[in-house]
């Protein structure tokens, strides 16, 4: 037994030694057992989520009718409404007391979001010293009829039930009466801006939205501080907004009475454009300013409808011009693609052809991922510098050209990120930016065969604004984070890391296929972080937890170097050996360029296996001749830090 513990003491010892002698030989930050570790996946939950990432047998999840009715006042900037609720509890759980987002209290001045917001600088989420005071103003709550308990906590409602939901399908009906007055500036994703010939009313967050109750965390009742976005239930939608006439009203849903609210010349060219490929105009720039081609009546109510989403947003105003156009769905059904904007943001490098901008994304994002689900896709030239709801997304006023696609382009894409696949975007916002950045810039070079295609700076050029000084690792939720780095950290990062991963790590076909199942697996449902890493890892056949690690959940940085380039034997003839070695924590593929004194070159890849166990790894080149450079990633398509360490010239 001594001898045993001497001898495995002697190795230790060694091994100890031998790793001390690696080390001194060149500086890193890199352990192997920190990416490579079998642990990094927390057990799963077989039952409501599978081991590959799928929905588990025993998924569920509850489920939010609404049926609303509202009314705009356009003098006051007020709305009025009753909303419905049919809340189904398909949960294993008994429910005590139900939780609702009342997100319009955030323009309170006593709202949490507001007393953060920075009282000496800018913020796209609000003004400090604003003197307006909103929020929802309930005038009634009811349960099954009857008048329930109710504490409002910011921007959350807790309703307190006289008797518990019971589990597995019980259901109640919500009646909640309110008002609130709508603001100018609504956190960058709703409010009203003046055009010259009248208001135009984005309206979002705008009625009280149940909260998620789920298998993760049972009721998810973040405040909304206007950084992070929504997470929400699905359910059908019965929506009736009253409006002046003079006012035209636009909404994701299908409208189901346009005879009704529509002159007889709108609802003539609004058949066309359903049946038409073009662009047709409903209103048209010379009907704006002439109120007598509206309906004589003080005010019409517009009927929408939409089913399975998980939530609703509408426009209105006297000063929209109106356009749209069929879209055309690979099942063969079809959609109306739709833009309503002022006169002075119509011509024909602008929102002239926004109608054929939403079509054309439209239909690609359908063709590649998933068929878009719903009866209308609306686009409302507003105030707001982008923001996307189900079937209806604002862009803003001046957008034109390159711009106006890529803001339009961006919010449609959120259709699939994460209104068909539902994240939780408040707390984990790369899921639904960063996914949907990702599929922007492969819809970008796919649209009018590359009208609006950029060439990228590669990835190693930018690296030092993805992991430089002040960055913030991607797994940070929106509110958690500086303002600033909002942009890179849940748009751009995770956007570059999945490309990365599709174009470099995997390849095209094999990235392409499990990322369009993780879509269809997890579609009207509800995807945690972990289920989208399992989910690829299984479909791809790949361990990619090194990955997943380095580049979401860590801030890891990369830094391949060539150590040293050796003749075999001392003759060019035999080949080259060359030392490479991984200088900081993140590690990828290596590609290795060699180029011989009579300048051919050849290139040589090697798997990011080869540093499941070490920091430096040797390479026989197959050469045979003498050498005048050998270069890791000449292409620079990963993000090494340092690329100054990445050449060997010969002397």
């Amino acid at each position: 037994m001594y001898r045993k513990l001497l001898f495995a003491c002697c190795i230790i010892v060694s091994s100890l030694a031998s790793f001390s002698q690696q080390a001194d030989s060149f500086a890193t930050n890199y352990y192997y057992h920190d990416l490579f570790s079998p642990l990094f996946y927390p057990p799963a939950n077989n039952a409501t989520r599978s081991a590959d990432g799928s929905p588990g047998h025993q998924y569920w999840q509850n489920r939010a009718d609404y049926t609303i009715t509202a009314a705009l006042d356009d003098v006051k900037n007020e709305i009025t409404a009753t909303v419905i609720i049919t809340y189904k509890n398909n949960s294993p759980q008994s429910l005590s007391h139900l939780w609702l987002h009342l997100d319009q209290n955030l323009f309170s001045k006593k709202s949490r979001g507001h007393l953060r917001l920075p009282v000496d600088g800018q913020s796209r989420y609000g003004d400090a010293n604003t003197d307006f005071d909103g929020g929802f103003d309930i005038a009634s709550v009811t349960v099954n009829d009857k008048v329930v308990d109710f504490v409002i906590t910011d921007t959350r409602m807790q309703l307190r039930l006289q008797e518990a939901m019971k589990a597995s399908g019980d259901v109640v009906k919500i009646k909640i009466a309110y008002s609130f007055k709508i603001p100018h500036e609504g956190s960058d994703r709703m409010g009203i801006v003046e055009t010259k010939n009248g208001n135009v009313y984005a309206i979002a967050q705008w009625y009280p939205r149940m909260c998620v109750y789920d298998d993760v965390e049972g009721w998810n009742t973040l405040p909304y501080l206007g950084g992070g976005e929504f997470y929400l239930e699905y359910g059908d939608f019965d929506f009736t907004i009253t409006a002046p006439s003079t006012h035209i009203v636009a909404a994701g849903g299908e409208l189901l009475n346009a005879a009704e609210v529509l002159t007889t010349t709108e609802l003539k060219r609004y058949e066309e454009a359903r049946r038409s490929d073009a662009a047709v105009l409903i209103r048209t720039y010379k009907e704006v300013t002439d109120l007598s081609t509206r309906l004589k009546t003080p005010v019409l109510s517009w009927h929408f409808k939409m089913n399975n989403t998980r939530d609703i947003s509408w426009a209105s105003s006297k000063a929209f011009m109106w356009d749209a156009a069929k879209i055309n769905l690979p099942s063969g059904k079809t959609s109306l693609a739709q833009s309503v904007y002022p006169v002075e943001s119509w011509d024909k490098r602008s929102w002239a052809r926004s109608t054929e901008y939403v079509k054309g994304c439209i239909e690609n994002y359908s063709k590649r991922w998933l068929e878009y689900p719903y009866p209308a896709a609306v686009n409302v030239a507003t105030h707001i510098n982008g923001m996307e709801y189900p079937g209806i997304v604002f862009c803003p006023i001046p957008a034109r050209g390159s711009s106006l696609f890529g803001v339009t382009d961006h919010e449609f894409g959120h259709t699939w990120f994460p209104m068909i696949v539902g994240s939780n975007e408040r707390k984990y916002g790369w899921m639904d930016e960063g996914f949907n950045q990702f599929i922007n810039a492969i819809s970008k070079a796919d649209f009018n065969k590359g009208e609006y295609s950029e060439r990228e700076r590669p990835l190693g050029v930018v690296a030092p604004y993805y992991f430089g000084d002040g960055t913030e690792t991607i797994m940070s939720t929106p509110d958690g984070m500086k303002e600033s780095n909002i942009g890179k950290t849940l748009y751009f990062k995770p956007a570059a890391g999945l490309k990365l991963l599709r174009n470099e790590i995997v390849g095209e076909n094999r990235f392409d296929f499990a990322f369009k199942l993780y879509i269809e697996k997890w579609a009207y449902k509800h995807p945690t972080p972990w289920d989208f890493f399992r989910f690829m890892d299984n479909a791809l056949g790949e361990n990619l937890s090194w990955f997943w690690k380095s580049w979401f959940l860590e801030n890891h940085r990369l830094d391949q170097s060539v150590l040293s380039v050796v003749y075999v034997d001392n003759n060019p003839s035999n080949g080259a050996f060359v030392t490479v070695a991984n200088l900081d924590q993140m590690v990828m593929p290596l590609v290795l360029e060699f180029e011989t004194t009579d300048g051919k070159k050849e290139r040589v890849k090697y798997p990011v296996e080869i540093w499941s166990n070490t920091a430096s790894f040797k390479i026989k080149l197959p050469s045979k001749e003498k050498l005048s450079k050998v270069t890791i990633d000449p292409d620079k398509v990963f993000p090494d830090m340092n690329y100054l360490n990445n050449a060997w010239i010969a002397k």
